[in-house]
């Protein structure tokens, strides 16, 4: 919720869905060439080449209406031109995987959005954007946010659930038993033991139970495991000391193990409803639940064998998939693959009618894919809480490009900025 959620998991509170993590790097090492035949020359195989993942264009991408005749002026435009701004140092670096704009697409908004007024917000917008809908344009939207938990810097008593830092011996490899046709892609995460075999790291359980205690890989120390687990989902937030002291983390990095969604598990076992003993199916009606089932509460989260590590950050947000900080009501995940990170996105016709508006895509999330699929930021405390864990709209969402984008995607003229503004 990307280098941090926040590079997140794009924390993904809606009903019975919680949101999984992406990684990191490290790579792996040289890999030996199979004989042909026995007694034969060592001969790769034919090098095997993934086909490429649809992004925006090859789902399609239609125009949408005239900027000018939207109501923008109503949808937060001050906001989103703020954010744009902020997005603007990455834009114009960062490869667009939506296969939507190239960076120097962006230059003329960027350089327009550095001294444009607020008061004339949405004017920015109508100058120097044209709307885009990728594929049916129907979006479905959930929440996330920065809890904010008790946490110290050490342990005390009280605080005794550890924070921690991406562990040295977690790294990416090849298991030597993987034969070497299968080894395409990203090597899966692990570790090497004892003796030399690539195995996979530690789960949540084993973690919980002690597998990193003594390695000094403590950021801070928690006072409730349940909240530092729903703190992992949303994979940034604040531990907040009995002195008022702020640690800020962010995500590092994941275990590698595949996110299990907890909510979904309780739906699935008849927990989850409206009826008599069921709980709601939001991220407070999860809560509820395991605080009233300890024991089976801790076994519950541990189903989830997925386990987060983090970072401490600085600045005045949590920071976000395009390294700038991410701001409440107007930042988005999405999938980069479908949106260009960066740019703006207008959502509308929402049947929760607070997701109405202008935002901006900065953030990308495991579960945050396909074509307008959207995680939306609602900042950190009760408030934010209460919305992130309860959100899942759907309505329409319009994307944001550089005038003249839509009609060199279509072969008809080259990319043309907009006149600069006087």
């Amino acid at each position: 919720m990307p280098q941090g959620r926040v590079k997140r998991c794009a924390g993904l509170l809606a009903p019975l869905l919680l949101a999984a993590c992406t990684v990191i790097p490290p790579a792996s090492g040289p890999r030996p060439l199979p004989p042909a035949r026995p007694g034969g020359p060592a001969v790769a195989p034919p090098a095997v080449t993934p086909p490429p993942p649809p992004n925006a264009v090859a789902l399609g991408v239609a125009p949408g209406p005239d900027l000018a005749t939207l109501p923008l002026a109503g949808l937060r435009p001050a906001a989103a031109l703020r954010t744009f701004q902020e997005s603007c140092r990455a834009l114009l670096v960062r490869t667009d995987q939506s296969g939507l704009t190239r960076p120097d697409d962006w230059r003329p908004a960027c350089s327009a959005a550095a001294t444009w007024p607020a008061a004339d917000a949405a004017g920015f917008f109508v100058t120097w954007f044209e709307a885009a809908r990728v594929s049916d344009g129907r979006s479905y939207v959930t929440g996330y946010y920065e809890p904010e938990i008790a946490g110290t810097r050490t342990a005390q008593p009280g605080f005794a659930v550890p924070v921690y830092r991406l562990p040295p011996d977690l790294v990416r490899a090849w298991p030597f038993e993987t034969p070497f046709e299968q080894r395409v892609g990203q090597p899966p995460l692990g570790r090497f033991d004892p003796t030399g075999r690539f195995v996979p790291y530690y789960d949540r359980g084993q973690i919980e139970d002690g597998a990193l205690a003594g390695q000094g890989l403590e950021i801070g120390w928690a006072a409730d495991p349940a909240e530092l687990f729903f703190l992992q989902v949303q994979g940034s937030g604040r531990l907040i000391g009995p002195d008022g002291t702020v640690i800020r983390i962010g995500f590092a990095g994941q275990n590698g193990h595949p996110y299990t969604g907890i909510g979904a598990v309780l739906r699935d076992r008849g927990l989850i409803g409206t009826g008599p003993g069921q709980y709601p199916g939001s991220m407070q009606g999860i809560m509820a639940y395991i605080r009233e089932h300890p024991e089976d509460g801790k076994a519950l989260m541990r189903l989830n064998r997925s386990y987060v590590f983090f970072r401490e950050v600085t600045g005045d947000g949590p920071v976000g998939a395009l390294n700038v900080p991410i701001r409440a009501q107007t930042s988005l995940a999405a999938d980069p693959l479908m949106v260009p990170l960066g740019a703006p996105v207008l959502l509308s016709e929402g049947d929760r009618p607070e997701i109405n508006g202008l935002w901006v895509a900065q953030d990308t999330g495991g579960a945050i894919k396909g074509a307008n699929r959207f995680d939306s930021f609602w900042g950190a405390g009760p408030t934010a809480r209460v919305i992130a864990g309860g959100m899942a709209a759907r309505g329409n969402a319009l994307i944001f490009l550089p005038k003249g984008t839509l009609a060199r995607l279509a072969g008809t003229a080259p990319a043309v900025p907009a006149p600069r503004r006087k």
